[in-house]
């Protein structure tokens, strides 16, 4: 008040509001995360800083850490990907761990590979030694990535082939019915009936000519055939041969 009443601003320490306003979204978070409204998280810290570039670094990790545990990381991967990028936010010191963490939390689950190599070898924040057990964690999810592919497709290969058997079971099953179907009308048939139909399948298949003299012999063969058949399949049971 003295201040204002001679003229000069009020001073303020300076970082006071934002370390307030970090403060607050801390709790904030907090407390929607224990009332299972996590979802509702991110969008609740944009409303109050805007664009993702301008989140404080512990507001940033408290969200990575967050959206990882419940298994939604992909929510995270334009939001912290916006902030590293950002050339203000590459000389804090927080910006080391926040890539860090970027990378074992967000990008190697997701499998964005490409981009964890993007990030470990272009960004100076990792140091020699992290920066080769990064790749080397790259190159292991990538190998994994390869093998899960293979064998996907080798499960889908065998659902394929599974499938074929199984349709040409079907067609197997579908075929024998309609020979014992056949079978079964062709002997209930009457016996002239039977003979002509055998006729007209030699007619077809064999091209035989019944009305040529050599053709006698083979048609009163045919016929002691179905006169036969005709008896071993209607007989009675009491009148079967028996031989001692």
């Amino acid at each position: 008040r003295r201040a204002l009443a001679d003229g000069a601003p009020a001073e303020q320490p300076a970082g006071t509001s934002s370390e307030v306003k970090c403060s607050l979204c801390v709790v904030g978070i907090q407390a929607l995360a224990e009332m299972n409204r996590w979802r509702e998280v991110l969008s609740w810290v944009l409303q109050y800083y805007q664009v993702p570039e301008e989140l404080p670094p512990r507001v940033l990790e408290l969200c990575v850490l967050l959206y990882s545990k419940m298994q939604e990381p992909g929510a995270m991967l334009e939001v912290v990907s916006a902030w590293l990028q950002d050339p203000d936010n590459q000389g804090l010191p927080e910006y080391r761990a926040l890539a860090e963490l970027h990378l074992q939390r967000v990008l190697l689950p997701l499998g964005c590979l490409s981009e964890a190599e993007e990030l470990v070898v272009g960004s100076a924040a990792f140091s020699d030694e992290q920066r080769l057990d990064a790749l080397q964690a790259i190159s292991t999810a990538r190998q994994q990535q390869r093998h899960q592919r293979s064998g996907s497709e080798e499960a889908q290969k065998l659902n394929q082939q599974g499938s074929f058997f199984h349709k040409f079971l079907s067609l197997l099953l579908l075929l024998r019915r309609l020979w014992d179907f056949a079978v079964s009308h062709f002997f209930s048939l009457p016996f002239k009936k039977s003979l002509l139909a055998a006729l007209i399948l030699c007619l077809l298949v064999a091209r035989f000519d019944p009305a040529s003299p050599s053709s006698l012999p083979f048609l009163y063969k045919l016929a002691q055939l179905f006169h036969r058949i005709r008896e071993a399949v209607f007989r009675p049971l009491g009148q079967l041969p028996i031989h001692d």
